[in-house]
């Protein structure tokens, strides 16, 4: 009977990765839209910090890209999940990809050197930015890059979002600028190399509308709406009058 159970136990779990895979990463269309920024990252052997490394979604595009990643996060819960599915499921080798449960103020300790570092989306969370910056610069190899990427404070439904102000894991800050990252990056010795603004508002109100379903309804009832709301993830173009979130890539 417990044999019984235990295979039961297996297949449930087997056919929940199934079906995440088919909608993985989610139904964040925004997310899916900054996977297109992997093509300012390096490929082929190397080293990756991925600082806030949610659903480890950019982890494993930048393990399938040839690198070793540390993943990291703060929610133990998301940690577990990805782990699962992406080791688990997806048979990553762990080798390469190592999921770790750190807040990034512990990384003052931090004694290993990366290659690159991706810190999408997390760095509006931070009320600390400028030190996690700074662990940032230092735990970088010489010519490394930092791949930052974080609301435009700019844009209209980032300006009206109310703040976080006990850092409970929302946003703490509105978001970035231009000038934001330069007044932020510059003084510690980054150079700034690119910056790309994406999000058009075709793809803002395709995951508006997603949003407004799940919020109404579930994520299930969502469901049969992401095949019609992708294309406008494939036809987003960069840099729109007023972009959702910027990108910049810096170098050390």
């Amino acid at each position: 009977m417990i044999t019984d159970f235990a295979r039961t136990d297996r297949f449930g779990h087997t056919l929940r990765d199934l079906l995440r895979s088919l909608v993985y990463p989610g139904l964040d269309l925004h997310v899916r839209n900054r996977a297109s920024l992997r093509r300012f990252w390096k490929t082929g052997a190397r080293y990756v910090l991925d600082a806030g490394s949610g659903n480890g979604y950019f982890s494993g595009l930048a393990y399938s890209s040839g690198a070793s990643v540390v993943a990291m996060n703060i929610n133990a819960l998301q940690i577990e999940k990805a782990r699962g599915f992406l080791i688990g499921y997806k048979r990553a080798d762990p080798s390469r990809l190592q999921f770790e449960h750190r807040s990034l103020y512990d990384l003052g300790t931090e004694q290993r050197f990366f290659d690159e570092i991706i810190c999408f989306e997390t760095l509006e969370h931070v009320k600390r930015d400028r030190e996690v910056v700074a662990h940032f610069y230092r735990m970088l190899a010489p010519g490394g890059f930092l791949h930052l990427c974080c609301p435009n404070s700019q844009h209209p439904r980032h300006r009206r979002e109310i703040l976080d102000t006990e850092e409970c894991g929302g946003h703490v800050r509105s978001g970035y600028t231009e000038d934001d990252y330069r007044d932020l990056l510059e003084p510690l010795g980054f150079k700034i190399d690119r910056l790309v603004g994406i999000g058009p508002p075709v793809v803002y109100w395709a995951d508006a509308i997603l949003r407004a379903v799940r919020n109404r309804f579930c994520d299930l009832a969502a469901l049969p709406l992401l095949p019609l709301m992708l294309p406008a993830v494939w036809l987003a173009r960069d840099n729109p009058r007023i972009p959702f979130s910027l990108y910049v890539r810096a170098v050390k």
